[in-house]
């Protein structure tokens, strides 16, 4: 806040003492932030230009240099943003880039103002133009977008008229909404790491370098992070949710070696009003990582029996439903392995809660909740006795003790689903929401560094919401992409997928 001289006059010594103290304090967190960011821009290069080639394969190369260039790119972006402003008639210099091909198709894009009529009353001239131009993509073909601003003249008061630059999600940048969205889709929804785009869009007619994808991924990064954290904010109002986490490899670029990170996803509860994930990339699988993404939420939370949940549950404020799934999938392997007659019949059970399951699940909660306490309370206190027979009948470090015992030690958590028709039989809902990272891992091999992670943990959270919401992911990006620079902040939960409508629409 900037005070006049008049209003500074009127303040008391202690409330300007207060104030002081206040804007210093202030002063300090911003040049922690800056000096953090400032570190990591050094380490980044430092990795990215030291001669470490001999520790990697080409395609893994590859990938370290994509990661790190797009890290660059972000943590130039956030520098950016929090350094003071230019001092007014200095001009920031910007970096030359190379003209876009003569042969490539062009599209003009006119932009003037809406009246050409002066203050004076006198009809204006047109005296010029300035010309800019974007590279939009089509998959296979490349066409440039001339955007040109004509310059208005009043001969009479000599007054020059001209529409405003359009801001775009890359300021000064090349790229339009439409081939950013693209990059992004192929990149996160498809899996393709960008040295194998390079020579796909080389035979479109315009080989973008990797460096150069990378430097947009980084700054797309950070422009899409706010409706991460509102999509997040949004998940975490829902009274049930589902937690699931999977392994994804992290490179370590010092030494060159990978070691086992983990990619955490929350997503409203499978009969919840909202249709949305949130991954978490974490560097391992402690519980510190859950607990820190749920803060001081209250609320059922459905997942398995790992460890990393149970400090949660301590409070009282989260309370844990099981994974029906989970237990039957004890006994389904016991099955196939053995064909063992105890697993045939447990299956048998749990198949009869699956068949109720099947037939509620469109109903209201209510109505779900008084035939879940007719019948499967029913059908799993039958299975509940019948296990406690059999488990006195195996010996206790047997395959077929360990499934029995399973079910037993989490009955309460199994169950919880019988007395609130809310929650669902299993963890199934987010666990179909890790097919996609699983199919990605087979291409990226590994995440290039921690941020690097985060950034594909917030952007796959924003596709496959999309999808769940059944938007197509590039449709959806490249319209929040264009509409995002002038985007009110107050209004940004109106461009997350479950709220969107594209502009001018009435949704996908």
């Amino acid at each position: 806040m900037i005070l006049s001289p008049e209003s500074l006059s009127e303040l008391s010594a202690e409330q300007m003492r207060e104030m002081l103290g206040r804007l210093m304090g202030d002063l300090r967190h911003k040049q922690a932030i800056i000096d953090k960011l400032t570190h990591e821009n050094a380490v980044l290069k430092r990795l990215k230009f030291a001669a470490q080639s001999e520790r990697f394969s080409p395609e893994q190369r590859s990938l370290l240099e994509e990661s790190l260039d797009a890290d660059l790119q972000a943590v130039a972006e956030e520098l950016e943003a929090l350094a003071p402003p230019t001092p007014e008639g200095q001009v920031k210099q910007q970096p030359k880039r190379r003209p876009l091909p003569a042969h490539l198709p062009r599209r003009e894009i006119h932009h003037d103002p809406e009246s050409t009529t002066c203050a004076c009353g006198c009809q204006m001239k047109r005296i010029g133009e300035d010309v800019s131009e974007k590279l939009d993509y089509v998959p296979g073909t490349f066409t440039v977008e001339r955007h040109i601003r004509g310059k208005w003249a009043c001969a009479q008061c000599e007054t020059i008229v001209q529409a405003p630059v359009e801001p775009h999600v890359i300021d000064k940048g090349i790229p339009t909404a439409g081939l950013v969205a693209h990059v992004m889709v192929a990149k996160y929804a498809d899996h393709q790491p960008l040295y194998r785009l390079e020579p796909i869009f080389g035979r479109a007619g315009f080989p973008v370098p990797r460096s150069t994808l990378a430097q947009w991924v980084g700054t797309c990064g950070v422009r899409l992070q706010p409706l991460v954290d509102a999509l997040k904010a949004v998940v975490l109002r829902h009274g049930v949710l589902h937690a699931d986490e999977t392994p994804v490899q992290m490179l370590k670029p010092g030494n060159g070696k990978t070691h086992r990170a983990y990619l955490w996803a929350y997503a409203a509860g499978a009969f919840e009003d909202l249709k949305a994930v949130v991954y978490d990339f974490c560097e391992s699988r402690a519980g510190v990582h859950a607990r820190e993404f749920l803060g001081d939420w209250q609320g059922t939370l459905v997942c398995d029996d790992y460890s990393g949940y149970k400090e949660g549950f301590k409070s009282g404020r989260i309370i844990e439903a099981g994974c029906l799934a989970h237990a039957r999938r004890k006994f389904f392997d016991l099955h196939v392995s053995n064909k063992s007659q105890i697993a045939e019949f447990a299956l048998e059970q749990f198949g009869k809660v699956y068949e109720i399951e099947r037939q509620v699940k469109h109903l209201p909660a209510e109505a779900r909740k008084s035939i879940r306490q007719q019948q499967t309370k029913l059908a799993l206190d039958a299975l509940r006795e019948w296990m406690l027979l059999q488990r006195q009948k195996v010996p206790g470090n047997s395959a077929t003790a360990k499934a029995l015992d399973y079910s037993l030690n989490r009955w309460a958590a199994l169950t919880r689903f019988v007395d609130d028709g809310q929650l669902p039989v299993d963890n199934n809902w987010v666990e179909n929401r890790m097919r996609p990272i699983a199919q990605g891992r087979a291409n990226w091999l590994f995440a290039g560094s921690l941020r690097a992670g985060q950034r594909a943990a917030a952007i796959m959270s924003l596709i496959q919401s999309a999808r769940m919401n059944g938007h197509d992911p590039y449709a959806y990006l490249k319209d929040v992409l264009t509409r995002l620079p002038t985007h009110k902040a107050s209004q940004i939960e109106d461009l997350l997928p479950h709220r969107w409508k594209p502009a001018g629409g009435t949704g996908a």
